[in-house]
């Protein structure tokens, strides 16, 4: 009698931003509803999806390289689906199959919850590619996601962007604003907080800007905001990537009255020159965005900020690198994430001739040292000091657990008293280049 065959196994590798963190996982979803179960270790896969991400520099040469490591894979097991999902997919399109024959499938980040009749469709010997951006909403049509293993999860409420920044390709790779319907987006986290999460992260390319539609009309991100509040056993709130243009009163106020909504704000500025801002069509100024986190630390005094800079973008100078280097120092940030400028084909930037490399990689290392050196005095203010950890997973030493504060700090601590899932009391004793350590006080 022959053995039974065991479940297919998916194997996904995502790069890039949260986004796609949670479209991996909803990928993973609607294709375990066509019996696949995920795996950490591509060789053992049936299927192979790359999650693209196209912000950074040579983005599809990353993809088509990764894909080249694939062809023993595919060699040694020719039944092997191998298929390319997200912003790389959505623009290279039928490339993909050109340059890479060992690919089956493409599908843009709009239409993944086509993956399993896209699948069929491969075993009916076709190589689909699908990168429309359909009238549905793509999330009404994959199955409910299953029980969290984890007490915190992401929930996308928005997406795409109408901003058109010079140096962007979401918009040609996401398409423009869409935001979820409200009762979509309350029945999903009502189902997350039942299955065990206590922390949810609203997401979108522009997620301030959601203005979705509810039974009397339409709704801000604030008002989802204090709506999930009222979710009995939801007990933090945090939301990203946002715009500063639409960083509107109501959802600042919500920062200063609002327990749940975390103590902690990415608010990227990109640049410190109103010059270099106007070429990137950001459409505010230096002194908007400053006066911008006055009103947002009036609310809320203790917020922590963090933002993105990119430098050497075409046409900056060295007075607008320092104008950059000016409001770091004036706003101070908790963290920040930093590039160096790369034309994205396609874009209006990408036309123009950029910062000599040396030049930009000197500029990148000078923010990097500021930003470094304002991050550690924020860690360094919180050393004494009692704040609330949600643990989410066991540390690397023995008896050690990991979570986040309400300032999205990493901080261990070792103490068998500490559990997955534990909202506790910590008292911060230690420093490190990227951590805190503390002393468990109780729940």
């Amino acid at each position: 009698m022959a053995e039974a065959e065991g479940p297919k196994k998916l194997y996904i590798k995502t790069y890039g931003c949260q986004m796609n963190v949670y479209d991996s996982e909803r990928m993973a979803e609607a294709l375990g509803a066509e019996g696949y179960v995920t795996t950490d270790v591509a060789e053992e896969a049936d299927m192979v999806l790359l999650n693209t991400c196209h912000i950074r520099e040579k983005a599809a040469e990353k993809v088509y390289s990764d894909l080249g490591r694939l062809r023993p894979l595919k060699a040694a097991k020719p039944s092997l689906k191998i298929g390319v999902a997200g912003c790389v997919a959505q623009a290279e399109g039928e490339e993909i199959l050109k340059r890479m024959p060992l690919v089956d499938l493409v599908v843009g980040p709009q239409s993944y919850h086509r993956l399993p009749q896209m699948t069929k469709a491969v075993d009916a010997g076709e190589k689909p590619v699908d990168t429309d951006f359909p009238a549905e909403d793509k999330f009404e049509h994959l199955p409910e996601r299953p029980v969290s293993s984890r007490p915190t999860a992401f929930l996308t409420v928005q997406e795409g962007c109408d901003k058109f920044c010079a140096f962007c390709v979401v918009p040609y790779t996401r398409g423009a604003e869409v935001s979820r319907p409200v009762e979509r987006i309350l029945r999903e986290a009502r189902a997350l907080v039942a299955k065990g999460v206590r922390e949810i992260t609203l997401l979108g390319q522009n997620v301030n800007a959601y203005h979705g539609e509810g039974e009397d009309g339409t709704w801000g991100l604030a008002r989802i905001v204090r709506e999930l509040a009222r979710i009995e056993g939801l007990d933090r709130i945090r939301y990203t990537t946002s715009h500063p243009n639409d960083m509107e009163e109501a959802l600042i106020a919500a920062h200063g009255d609002e327990p749940k909504l975390m103590p902690y704000l990415h608010l990227p500025v990109q640049s410190g020159s109103d010059r270099i801002l106007k070429a990137m069509n950001r459409k505010h100024t230096a002194e908007e965005y400053i006066r911008l986190v006055e009103r947002i630390r009036a609310a809320r005094p203790d917020i922590l900020l963090s933002s993105d800079f990119i430098v050497g973008f075409p046409g900056e100078t060295d007075a607008d690198f320092e104008a950059t280097m000016d409001l770091i120092r004036e706003v101070h940030f908790g963290a920040a994430f930093s590039f160096k400028y790369s034309a994205r084909p396609g874009t209006p930037a990408a036309e123009k001739p950029g910062v000599a490399d040396e030049v930009a990689d000197a500029r990148l290392q000078a923010l990097q040292a500021l930003v470094t050196s304002q991050q550690r005095a924020a860690q360094e203010a919180m050393v004494g000091r009692e704040v609330r950890v949600l643990f989410e997973k066991a540390g690397r030493l023995p008896g050690q657990m990991v979570g986040k504060s309400d300032y999205l700090h990493a901080v261990h601590v070792a103490d068998p008293g500490a559990r997955v899932g534990q909202i506790g009391r910590v008292r911060i004793t230690e420093s490190g280049p990227n951590s805190l350590g503390g002393v468990l006080l109780g729940a």
